[in-house]
């Protein structure tokens, strides 16, 4: 790689999707690709692209796109992990798909999951998008689902959250179904948290899942570990065929690869029925 445009980039502000500025950083666009397995090989050929092009303010997503577009004409088959962010924000504009995702990936992980629950509280009913059980343990999460990756959540929320999920141990703690439980709250969003969110929630033990919190262990670092993916990272479908799948309440990619004979309603031809296929047994084996 080119050392001179790589350090002449590492000179540019470029602009967040919050809106504030900051000075390019080639070691993150690195990360990331790395973190969807790319070959170091793509990776330098990639970040010495985008490091020659960068200019003055160019907005991150900007550079998202430029080096996905470089990265499907370079034909690595690790493409679609890398534009797992876009695809997350493509789910909407319901939660309700976010929510089936979400329970999938605490599935995966050994928990018994509901959800779009509603439970009885102590006061008043509560609808609860997804509940996670293992070991007497029992954690009620609210998700919130954004389709702008510059929102964060408030610290209304985990506040709410808390104050719901009160309601809710105060009536179950009585109940011989749940006998020596423990109960906390939660929030999941595909976005960021706020650091009075963070902040809040650390107090008072409820837990938090955004896209990168907590650091190392956040959502997209459990969708790629489980391989729990959602159909809007597929290719070889366009924009509305994927719609319709959600519609149709197909959420995640392994859903999709074991009833593909069910699908009549996209009216897929032979040889597009056979490239969707294919792109889905890639994406198992990332």
């Amino acid at each position: 790689m080119n050392n001179y445009n790589r350090k002449k980039a590492e000179q540019v502000f470029v602009k967040k999707s919050t809106g504030e500025m900051e000075l390019f950083d080639t070691g993150k666009l690195e990360r990331s690709l790395q973190n969807s397995s790319v070959e170091d090989a793509l990776i330098d050929e990639i970040v010495s692209d985008i490091s020659a092009w960068i200019y003055e303010g160019v907005s991150t997503h900007k550079i998202y796109s430029r080096a996905y577009r470089l990265l499907r004409k370079l034909k690595s088959d690790n493409s679609p992990l890398y534009r797992l962010k876009k695809a997350m924000l493509e789910l909407g504009p319901t939660g309700y798909p976010f929510e089936i995702l979400m329970g999938e990936i605490f599935s995966a992980r050994g928990y018994s999951v509901k959800t779009g629950q509603i439970i009885e509280g102590f006061c008043l009913s509560h609808e609860m998008d997804v509940i996670t059980t293992k070991q007497k343990s029992q954690i009620l999460f609210e998700c919130k689902y954004a389709s702008d990756q510059g929102k964060r959540v408030g610290v209304q929320v985990p506040l709410y959250v808390h104050s719901r999920v009160n309601d809710i141990v105060r009536r179950r703690k009585d109940e011989d179904n749940y006998l020596n439980f423990t109960f906390s709250a939660g929030v999941i969003t595909n976005t960021r948290f706020s650091l009075d969110s963070i902040e809040y929630a650390r107090c008072y033990g409820i837990h938090l899942l955004g896209w990168d919190f907590p650091e190392g262990n956040g959502l997209k670092q459990l969708m790629e570990k489980e391989k729990i993916l959602p159909v809007t990272i597929v290719n070889t479908l366009t924009k509305n065929e994927k719609k319709l799948l959600l519609e149709n309440r197909y959420v995640t990619c392994s859903q999709l690869f074991h009833n593909l004979k069910d699908i009549s309603f996209l009216s897929l031809n032979t040889n597009k029925l056979f490239r969707l296929r294919k792109e889905l047994e890639n994406l198992s084996n990332q």
